[in-house]
């Protein structure tokens, strides 16, 4: 591969490389609103013993389970990136 095209590709792979670490810190920051959403469903739902507010208490987890994939996909993705972006590089060395 020429330097050139090299070259390209790396700030191809960098700009998408930013927009995933971005969107990776967003996800973590939902998540963590999710997380802490369901704990008070956890606690309202154990207080209350009622079948709604176990209701409400799934139905959040279900939401922290999701966007805990969520986030694992964005990190895999900043991760794949960061290969490749680790790829590049060495050819620019070489």
């Amino acid at each position: 591969m020429k330097r050139d095209e090299v070259e390209r590709r790396l700030l191809e792979v960098h700009a998408r490389l930013v927009r995933a670490r971005q969107e990776l810190a967003v996800a973590e920051e939902q998540l963590d609103v999710f997380v802490e959403t369901a704990d008070e469903a956890r606690i309202r739902s154990l207080v209350s013993e009622t079948p709604l507010a176990d209701r409400d208490w799934q139905d959040a987890q279900r939401h922290v389970e999701v966007m805990t994939r969520g986030r694992d996909t964005a990190s895999a993705r900043v991760t794949e990136l960061e290969r490749v972006q680790d790829e590049l590089l060495g050819k620019l060395v070489v």
